[in-house]
């Protein structure tokens, strides 16, 4: 087992072990590891799916112009942020160099089942009552095969150690959509789906 395998005793030890990963090729080119945040005994975790270049670059989740939205809605939903785990399904930022700019490249099944390991310690330190998994690739790491958000998406499914699951959109699908009426309805259920996870979590 090598020292990246090695189960950590707390949130700050499993930071510095994601810190020295190289279980896949991300960390190569990622600035840094990005680990979760929050609480260790939060009743939440919000999982998303991989760090952006904010991200990457801050080492925090969701800073950039998706967590701008997410911080408005959890607010609109009454949910600080604060008091909940959250979290990204890959810890490293997968990029496509474009001139100056780096276009976010979603994780391949590899990659996000080489860092599950990273998931799998983070639901075992903090032991949440509720995860909220936002987006397919944290779906896909969650229950270990991909399947569709709306195949999922309005009722509580249940992860194989019986952790509750509700299953939303990425609030990046939020900024790519330009009808306004769409836009409005989108966050709308957004917002709902944290409320409901939220209220499951007691």
């Amino acid at each position: 087992m090598s020292t990246a395998e090695v189960e950590a005793s707390s949130l700050s030890a499993l930071a510095r072990a994601e810190a020295a990963c190289t279980r896949c090729p991300l960390y190569r080119d990622a600035t840094q590891v990005v680990p979760g945040e929050g609480p260790d005994q939060a009743r939440l975790m919000v999982v998303g799916e991989q760090p952006g270049d904010r991200e990457d670059l801050a080492g925090r989740p969701f800073v950039g112009p998706a967590g701008r939205l997410f911080d408005a809605a959890l607010a609109e939903a009454g949910i600080p942020r604060d008091a909940i785990f959250l979290t990204n399904a890959v810890k490293h930022f997968k990029f496509e160099q474009r001139g100056k700019r780096r276009l976010h490249k979603r994780p391949n099944a590899g990659e996000i089942r080489h860092c599950r390991w990273w998931l799998g310690q983070e639901r075992k330190l903090v032991a949440p009552a509720v995860i909220l998994a936002m987006g397919a690739t944290a779906v896909q790491s969650l229950l270990g095969r991909a399947v569709s958000i709306s195949s999922l998406r309005g009722r509580v499914g249940k992860l194989e150690d019986g952790t509750p699951m509700i299953a939303t959109v990425h609030p990046s699908y939020l900024l790519r959509i330009r009808d306004s009426a769409d836009r409005e309805r989108e966050h709308a259920a957004f917002v709902a789906d944290l409320m409901r996870g939220w209220e499951l979590a007691g």
